[in-house]
C-alpha cells in the first residue's frame, strides 16, 4: 500500500514472506528437536550458536523485504532461492555438529548470496557488509570439515560474531528507511509461528499416551501456558511498538529496530524454543517428576522469554519492564517443583504469567482486554 505524496509509504507483509517464514520455522522445529533429544549444556550451546547465525540472516531478509517488497517475478525467484538455502540449513540442523556441517554451511552460503543479489538493487552499500556474511558461511563449512572437537565450536562462534561485528567496524554507509508497520507485523507473525512450536510440543508430548483425565489436564495446562506467553506479546505491546517506531525519527527508528527486533528477540525466541522442549517432556510425564535439565528447560525457557520481552519493551519504549523481570525470577523459582511433579511446575508457571498480566493491568487500566 502506498501513502499519499508527502506521507510515509507503508508495506504490508506479503504471502511470499509468510511462505519464507514457514521454512524458517521448520528450522526452529529442528532446533527444538536437538534440545528434546539431549537437554544438556552442549546441545543448548549448539542451539544458541545455530539460532544466532540463522537469526542474523533472517533479520537481513526482514530488512530486505522491508525496503524492497517481493512484488516482481525476479524478486520472488531470488527470495525463493534464499528459501531453498534456508531449507538445506534446516535439514542439516540435527547433524550440524556431527557430519552435517558442510551442508549447513553450503545452505547458508546460498542464503547469503540470494540476500545480497536482491538487496544490492535497493542499496549497493550492502556490499560493504557482504564479506562478513560470506566469511560466516566459510567458517561453518570449515567447521563441518573438521566435524568434531573444540575448534568446531570456535569456528561457529566466529561465524556468529563476525557478521554482527562487521557493520560496527566497517559501517555500511547510506540510510536504512524502516517501515514501522511492516517490521512490527513481520516479527509479530514470526513470534506467532514460533509459538506454534509450543502447541506442537504439547500435542507431541501427549502422543501415544492414554487419553485420560490426567493427560487432558496436563494438555490444558500446557496450552494455557502457551496462551499466556501469547497474551504477553500480542495484547497491546505490538500496537504500541508500532506507534513508538512510527513516532521516532529515522535514526532512532533504525536503532530501535536493530536493538528491539534483532538483539532483544534473540532471548525472546530462544526462550520459546527451550520452553517448547520443556513442554514436550512435561506434558508427556505430567504426573511424574522431571529431570533437572527438563525442569530447567521448562522454567528457564519461560524466564528467558520474559527477560527478552522485558528488554524489547524497554528498547522500543513501550512501558515498564520490572513486572516481567520479576516474573522471570519467579519462573526460575518454580523449577524445583518439576523435580517433584511436572504438572506442579506447569501450574506454577501458569500462575506466574497470570499474576504478571494482572499486575500490569492494575498499573495501566485497559492494558488487558476482557
Amino acid at each position: 500500500m502506498t501513502a499519499p505524496r508527502g506521507a510515509e509509504e507503508v508495506y504490508g507483509v506479503t504471502t511470499l514472506e509468510l511462505f519464507f517464514d514457514l521454512v524458517f520455522v521448520f528450522a526452529i522445529t529442528q532446533l527444538t528437536a536437538v534440545l528434546v533429544h539431549d537437554l544438556g549444556p552442549r546441545s543448548l550451546l549448539q542451539v544458541v550458536l545455530m539460532f544466532g547465525v540463522l537469526w542474523w540472516m533472517y533479520g537481513g531478509y526482514a530488512w530486505l523485504t522491508n525496503t524492497l517488497a517481493p512484488t516482481t517475478t525476479a524478486r520472488r525467484l531470488i527470495i525463493l532461492t534464499g528459501m531453498a538455502g534456508f531449507f538445506l540449513v534446516a535439514l542439516a540442523t540435527p547433524t550440524a555438529f556431527s557430519g552435517g556441517g558442510v551442508l549447513w554451511g553450503l545452505g547458508y552460503l546460498l542464503l547469503v548470496l540470494a540476500h545480497a543479489a536482491l538487496y544490492v538493487r535497493s542499496n549497493p552499500q550492502i556490499l560493504r557488509v557482504l564479506p562478513g556474511n560470506l566469511l560466516a558461511a566459510v567458517l561453518i563449512i570449515a567447521a563441518g570439515v573438521l566435524d568434531h572437537g573444540t575448534p568446531v565450536y570456535v569456528l561457529w562462534a566466529l561465524a556468529l560474531v563476525v557478521p554482527i561485528a562487521q557493520p560496527y567496524l566497517v559501517p555500511a554507509g547510506g540510510r536504512f528507511r524502516i517501515q514501522a508497520a511492516h517490521i512490527v507485523e513481520r516479527h509479530g507473525l514470526l513470534v506467532m509461528i514460533t509459538l506454534g512450536e509450543s502447541i506442537i510440543a504439547v500435542g507431541a508430548g501427549a502422543g501415544g499416551a492414554d487419553l485420560d483425565a490426567g493427560l487432558v489436564a496436563a494438555v490444558l495446562l500446557g496450552l494455557a501456558l502457551a496462551a499466556g506467553v501469547w497474551w504477553t506479546y500480542f495484547t497491546g505491546d505490538d500496537e504500541r511498538a508500532e506507534e513508538a517506531l512510527t513516532g521516532a525519527d529515522e535514526t532512532a527508528r533504525t536503532q530501535m529496530t536493530m536493538f528491539g527486533y534483532f538483539y532483544a528477540h534473540i532471548p525472546l525466541l530462544v526462550g520459546i524454543i527451550v520452553l517448547a522442549a520443556g513442554l514436550k517432556k512435561a506434558v508427556g510425564h505430567a504426573w511424574g517428576h522431571l529431570t533437572a535439565a527438563q525442569a530447567l528447560a521448562l522454567g528457564g525457557g519461560l524466564a528467558l522469554y520474559l527477560l527478552g520481552d522485558a528488554l524489547f519493551r524497554r528498547t522500543v519504549r513501550i512501558g515498564p519492564s520490572r513486572i516481567r523481570i520479576a516474573a522471570a525470577a519467579a519462573a526460575l523459582a518454580a523449577v524445583p517443583a518439576g523435580l517433584w511433579l511436572a504438572a506442579a511446575e506447569l501450574a506454577l508457571l501458569l500462575a506466574v504469567i497470570v499474576a504478571a498480566l494482572v499486575a500490569e493491568h492494575g498499573r495501566r487500566p485497559g492494558r488487558i482486554e476482557a
